[in-house]
């Protein structure tokens, strides 16, 4: 399997020239022969709007697999295997993954499931994040009450889609969405 701290040391400053903050870099499927290839999947944002727009994920695509190309030229096959490179935006129910994201997000909805148990030995927890105390990541568990984690024992955690979530989330910007689709069938027709 492909080595994710060396892949993120890869994309990480890739996404930060772009002017974007990775919020999340995963690598899943088969590596073995089989119907599904290995996606490499990589979700950045614009740190003032928390979204990428369609042309933005565009060009990060390009910036990453020319850089992964050009390791791979070199000698370095970061990914052995035949792969996809996804770029997205996190979206609405956005996964949390760093500290900022418990802050930023606190009042909504998630869904938590730890990697070592809290509160009579539950790992998964579903309920509004309060925020953050110093390194404690702080939840009202629908089922526990007040429960307190740490970041590193999260497994994956996420924002549940509610209305409070729509209503506080700003509105997408779809300008150049046109643009993108009429640049793909162009070169779908040449």
């Amino acid at each position: 399997m492909a080595n994710l701290a060396r892949i993120i040391e890869i994309v990480e400053p890739e996404v930060t020239a772009m002017g974007f903050d990775l919020v999340r870099v995963l690598v899943f499927g088969k590596t073995e022969v089989g119907d599904e290839e290995v996606t490499l999947q990589v979700m950045a944002e614009r740190p003032e709007t928390g979204q990428l727009l369609i042309v933005d994920c565009a060009g990060l695509s390009h910036r990453i697999s020319d850089k992964l190309d050009a390791l791979e030229d070199a000698g370095e096959d970061v990914i052995a295997e035949a792969y996809r490179l996804e770029v997205s935006s996190p979206g609405i129910d956005r996964p949390l993954t760093r500290m900022k994201d418990f802050v930023t997000w606190a009042g909504h909805e998630a869904k938590v499931t730890l990697t070592n148990p809290v509160e009579g030995n539950r790992k998964a927890l579903q309920g509004d994040l309060v925020g953050v105390e110093g390194d404690t990541i702080l939840l009202d568990d629908r089922k526990s009450g007040r429960v307190s984690f740490v970041l590193a024992d999260i497994y994956s955690a996420k924002l549940v889609l509610t209305d409070r979530l729509l209503a506080a989330t700003k509105p997408l910007d779809a300008s150049d969405a046109d643009d993108i689709e009429e640049e793909l069938t162009e070169a779908q027709e040449d």
